[in-house]
């Protein structure tokens, strides 16, 4: 496991757009249905937004009608973190990536039980994509 990525509030702000900057570094979310990869079928790998590192396949994606993008699995336990998650007046656990902890979304024990039963809810905005990998 490559060592964390550690950058100032001011580095962040420079390298991401405001949304981006909102969802991943102060665990915002982006509105449902509003994100460009939760209708998006193209064969390849999504990437963290904040430090490139690889943590989904289109593969292991799923249509949950939840208004965001939805996963199965990562592509591997070492892609992301999870941690309790009691915001808002509730009990999730909260998505990040292992590399530089931007916030991606949540984890539910609500999806395909043909496959993990797991819906790693994403947003988009955490999220860059690299087709054919």
């Amino acid at each position: 496991m490559r060592s964390k990525i550690e950058k100032s509030e001011a580095e962040w702000r420079e390298q991401l757009t405001p949304e981006q900057f909102r969802v991943t570094r102060e665990r915002g979310t982006e509105p449902p249905f509003s994100g460009h990869y939760r209708v998006h079928e193209e064969h390849g790998i999504y990437h963290c937004v904040c430090c490139h590192a690889p943590l989904f396949e289109n593969e292991h994606k799923f249509d949950a009608g939840c208004g965001w993008p939805s996963f199965d699995r990562p592509l591997g336990r070492h892609c992301v973190e999870e941690r309790a998650d009691g915001s808002h007046g509730m009990q999730r656990t909260e998505v990040t990536c292992a590399r530089c902890d931007a916030h991606l979304g949540h984890v539910f024990p609500d999806g395909p039980p043909d496959t993990t039963g797991l819906r790693y809810c994403i947003n988009s905005v955490a999220l860059s994509f690299h087709s054919g990998e």
